[in-house]
């Protein structure tokens, strides 16, 4: 009898995902969708029903940010000392859920506060473990791939929520605490799949760790192929300012107000779509060339949105930057796993974002600055130029080295 069995099939890629990525991924959906329909409507129901001050809000999204900022640094720390990730990513998913009542319930700015700032340490408490989480049950050959469906789904939540929060908000004739309430549904499903269907590897269950990750001698561990992985996560981030720069040049263009946030979904619609592909496509290409195809994608984004004059044009700049962010976030996350040991992931994890975060808050901050004095469309000139750089500086430097894991 024949033997077919060398010649069996290799299953696509997608069905070699663990089903544990798969239902991590459906966890960042729920949640998403959860959080963007309170936050899609928070400034405005801060502003009109609560009567707070722009001022007020601005500080409110600073210092929630801010949380969630330092809180991922310890996270990580805490799940590589512990050797487990899937109970810190659970009180963290958890933290966020307990907080959607919150919002429905507030009678004052300072309830508010404390939800946001509550909501923001629990995204910060599960952001490093759960990464590490994704790379821990993810063979090696296929972790583009896995970071990449990850994201994607994550991101169906980004523009689910929204778009869930405008069609309550016009059925139930713009009562935001209603909203609020059943935004907490999505949020106790996410923690129970994650609790269900996900089991941390035998691997990652070994005993209490007695030598804490961020002395010298573990840093020193990360070494520096993972600090140029850091690096060049926070050039990419000055590059690319945050988002709701993207929702004022809309509403420049000409777009109704009330359809303003729709651009948002159209980018995260696409972002969406080209997150599995490009992160697969990481595990196949060199991580330099796809960094720099992205970095081009990024300029022509800012060329197109500085010189918008409708809302085609925008709109056209906007779904560019989509693609720009499928094409960098997974690699990136791929790229801390390969240059991290396996044992420090959630510590390696946890100053990734922490630097990422810093360099999105300075960058905004330009951003706004060169948007107040010059106009909007220097700043996306401005950020054009600062990718030239960017491209410049990856182009003359030497690729990063993979850590054996």
């Amino acid at each position: 009898m024949k033997d077919n069995s060398r010649h069996s099939p290799i299953p696509p890629v997608w069905r070699r995902i663990p089903s544990g990525v798969w239902a991590l991924g459906f966890v960042s959906l729920l949640m998403d969708v959860s959080s963007e329909m309170i936050h899609s409507l928070l400034p405005l129901f801060m502003a009109t029903t609560l009567g707070a001050s722009t001022l007020s809000i601005g500080l409110i999204e600073g210092l929630a940010e801010a949380t969630a900022l330092i809180v991922k640094v310890f996270s990580g720390v805490i799940s590589d000392y512990l050797g487990k990730r899937k109970g810190l990513a659970l009180f963290g998913y958890g933290l966020s859920t307990l907080t959607k009542p919150l919002f429905a319930m507030a009678t004052g700015i300072d309830m508010v506060l404390a939800a946001r700032v509550m909501d923001r340490g629990g995204k910060g408490i599960r952001g490093a473990p759960r990464d590490a989480l994704v790379a821990d049950i993810t063979p090696p050959e296929i972790r583009g791939a896995a970071f990449g469906l990850r994201q994607s789904l994550d991101t169906v939540g980004a523009f689910l929520g929204p778009l869930l929060a405008v069609g309550l908000m016009l059925l139930w004739h713009d009562n935001f605490r209603a909203v609020f309430w059943v935004a907490v549904i999505p949020g106790l499903l996410a923690v129970l799949v994650l609790f269900f269907g996900v089991r941390e590897p035998p691997a990652a269950q070994h005993a209490s760790r007695r030598d804490f990750p961020i002395r010298r001698r573990n840093l020193q561990r990360l070494h520096g192929g993972y600090w140029r992985v850091v690096g060049i996560g926070a050039l990419f981030t000055l590059a690319r300012f945050s988002e709701a720069f993207l929702v004022l040049r809309s509403q420049q263009s000409g777009i109704a107000i009330a359809l303003v946030p729709l651009v948002m979904v159209a980018m995260n619609i696409v972002y969406s779509a080209t997150a599995y592909p490009f992160g697969h496509l990481s595990d196949r290409i060199s991580h330099a060339r796809l960094m720099n195809w992205a970095l081009l994608v990024l300029i022509a984004a800012d060329l197109v949105l500085a010189s918008s004059k409708d809302w085609g044009v925008t709109l056209a700049g906007v779904m560019l930057w989509g693609v720009h962010m499928g094409m960098s976030q997974g690699l990136l996350a791929k790229m801390v796993a390969d240059t991290s040991p396996a044992d420090l992931r959630g510590t390696a994890y946890g100053f990734f974002n922490l630097v990422s975060g810093v360099a999105m808050l300075i960058a905004s901050a330009l951003a706004g600055f060169v948007w107040e004095y010059f106009g909007a469309a220097y700043t996306f000139y401005a950020g054009a130029g600062f990718c030239c750089v960017t491209l410049l500086l990856l182009l003359f430097s030497p690729p990063a080295a993979r850590t054996p894991t």
